[in-house]
C-alpha cells in the first residue's frame, strides 16, 4: 500500500452509522481506541469502511508483529483449511500442536527440558501457569504486582492491578494473591535501586504472606497495559534468586512483551532470567487466537492426566500460524528490525522530549515503547486529558495508537514489525504533529490563565 491518504472525515459517514448500531446491539463495557471500522488491512495498514487508509500503530493490541495478512500466516491457514478445522486435540491429537510446542520449548529461555500446553487466550494461559503452579508446590499463594495486567477473567482479574475499568464492581476476587510495588523508576525516589526495588518481595513475607505459602510470583517483563515501564536490568535476578531461595516458581509473563516485541523471542532474555514458566498469546498466532504455557517438564507434568484441558484448545488453524508466524520472524529477521525500531523511535522521542515539557519520560526494550505524558515535570502529575487528545489528533490524521498505564497517561508503540521506513516515520510524524498540538494548547491555556 501506498502512503496513507485520508479520503474523508475520520471517522467518516459509514463508521458512525455502525457505532450507531454497535451501540444497540453490544454491551457498553467494550471499550473503543477509536470510533473507526475496519474494512480491510494489510502489513501495517487498515483501509476503513470509508475507505480512509490508517496506519496501524496499534497492531490489534500486540498481536501483529508479522503484520495483517502475514503471507506465510495466510498461506499456512489456506492449506489447513483443506483438512479440517476442528476435531480437537484431547480427541483425536494432530501434528500442528506437537510441532508448535516443541518449537515454543525450543525457543522459550532456560537450559532445562520443557513442555508447552497450548490453549487460546492470554488470561486462560495465566489461569493454566497458575493452576500448573500450585499443583507443583502444593502451596496456595500467588504474588504479583502494582500496575500489572493479566487479564480478565475471575483469577487474572484478581492478578490486574488497575480498578477503573478492569476490577470496579466485579469482586469479591480470589483469594491468597498478594500484591508488591513493581519497579517503576520514573515514578520512584530519586536513587532508588534495583535492590532496594526487589526488597519488596522480601519484605512481603515479613508483612502479607509467609513465602512457605506461596506457589509462584508472576510478573510481566515489561509492564504492558500498566505503560511500558522497564525495570533496572538487575531487578529480575535478584527476584529469581530470592523465589529460588524460598522454593517459589517465577512465571514470566510474556504474553505483550514475547514473540519479537523487544528485539529477543522473550523479554525475560534482556533480564538473564530462565522463568520456571512463561505465557504467551497475542502475536504468537500472527492475527489467530491462540495461547500457550512453556515451562519445566516436570512441573508441567504436575497436573494428573485430566487436569488441563480446552476444548478448542490449540485450534489447528491457529497452531500452524503459530508456526508461520514464527517462521515469518525467523527468516525476515524481526528480532533485529524491532531492534532499529525502537531505536528510531528513542531517537525522535528524545527530539520531543527536549522540545516539550510535556513528555515526562521516554522508554522501552525494542519495538515495545512509549512515553509518559506529564502537566508538570517536577510533581510528574499525569496528563490524563492531554494524552488522550493526542490519541485523537492522531486517528484523526490517520494514524491508529493506543494509551496504557495506570494513570491513563502512556502513549505505546505496537506497530507491526514488518512496516516500511517511511511508514514509521510517517507515523512518528503525527505523533509528532500530535505533541506540538496538545503541548501548544497546553502552553496557550496556561497563559491566558496567568493574565
Amino acid at each position: 500500500m501506498a502512503a496513507i491518504k485520508v479520503r474523508t472525515e475520520i471517522p467518516g459517514p459509514r463508521s458512525r452509522a455502525l457505532m450507531l448500531r454497535r451501540e444497540i446491539a453490544i454491551p457498553r463495557g467494550l471499550y473503543h481506541a477509536t470510533p473507526i471500522f475496519a474494512a480491510k488491512a494489510e502489513a501495517a495498514v487498515i483501509e476503513d469502511v470509508d475507505g480512509n487508509r490508517l496506519l496501524d500503530f496499534a497492531g490489534g493490541i500486540g498481536c501483529l508483529n508479522v503484520g495483517h495478512r502475514s503471507p506465510r500466516v495466510m498461506d499456512a491457514i489456506r492449506e489447513q483449511l483443506e483438512k479440517h478445522l476442528h476435531v480437537c486435540f484431547m480427541v483425536t491429537p494432530y501434528e500442528s500442536y506437537v510441532a508448535l510446542a516443541e518449537k515454543l520449548n525450543a525457543l522459550a529461555p532456560g537450559r532445562f527440558a520443557k513442555k508447552t500446553l497450548i490453549v487460546n487466550t492470554g488470561a486462560e494461559a495465566v489461569e493454566n501457569a497458575v493452576k500448573i503452579a500450585r499443583a507443583y508446590t502444593k502451596r496456595p499463594a500467588i504474588i504479583c504486582f502494582n500496575d500489572a495486567f493479566h487479564g480478565r477473567t475471575l483469577l487474572t482479574m484478581s492478578l490486574t492491578s488497575k480498578t477503573h475499568p478492569y476490577k470496579a464492581g466485579f469482586g469479591p476476587f480470589v483469594s491468597d494473591i498478594y500484591r508488591i510495588p513493581y519497579a517503576y523508576p520514573y515514578r520512584a525516589e530519586k536513587g532508588t535501586t534495583a535492590e532496594s526495588f526487589a526488597h519488596d518481595l522480601e519484605d512481603a513475607f515479613k508483612r502479607v504472606v509467609a513465602p512457605e505459602s506461596v506457589a509462584a510470583v508472576i510478573a510481566e517483563p515489561v509492564l504492558g497495559e500498566g505503560g511500558f515501564v522497564v525495570p533496572p536490568r538487575e531487578y529480575f535476578g535478584l527476584l529469581h534468586e530470592t523465589c529460588r531461595k524460598h522454593r517459589i516458581l517465577f512465571i514470566a509473563d510474556e504474553i505483550q512483551s514475547g514473540i519479537a516485541r523487544t528485539g529477543k523471542w522473550f523479554a525475560s532474555e534482556h533480564f538473564g532470567i530462565e522463568p520456571d514458566l512463561c505465557t504467551t498469546a497475542k502475536s504468537l498466532g500472527g492475527g489467530l487466537p491462540i495461547a500457550a504455557v512453556t515451562g519445566r517438564a516436570e512441573i508441567m507434568d504436575a497436573p494428573e492426566v485430566g487436569g488441563l484441558g480446552s476444548t478448542f484448545a490449540g485450534n489447528p488453524l491457529s497452531c500452524v500460524a503459530g508456526l508461520a508466524a514464527i517462521e515469518t520472524i525467523e527468516k525476515e529477521g524481526l528480532l533485529e528490525r524491532s531492534v532499529a525500531i525502537g531505536e528510531r523511535f528513542e531517537e525522535r522521542a528524545r527530539e520531543w522530549q527536549r522540545k516539550w515539557p510535556l513528555l515526562g519520560d521516554v522508554r522501552g526494550v525494542g519495538g515495545m515503547c512509549a512515553i509518559e505524558l506529564v502537566r508538570n515535570p517536577q510533581t510528574r502529575e499525569p496528563a490524563e486529558g492531554e494524552t488522550k487528545a493526542i490519541a485523537r489528533y492522531c486517528y484523526e490524521h490517520g494514524l491508529i495508537t493506543i494509551t496504557a498505564g495506570t494513570f491513563n497517561n502512556v502513549i505505546r508503540l505496537l506497530v507491526p514489525l514488518i512496516v516500511s521506513e517511511q511508514e514509521l516515520e510517517e507515523g512518528l510524524d503525527v505523533i509528532e504533529a500530535a505533541l506540538a498540538s496538545v503541548a501548544d494548547h497546553k502552553g496557550a491555556t496556561f497563559s491566558n490563565a496567568r493574565h
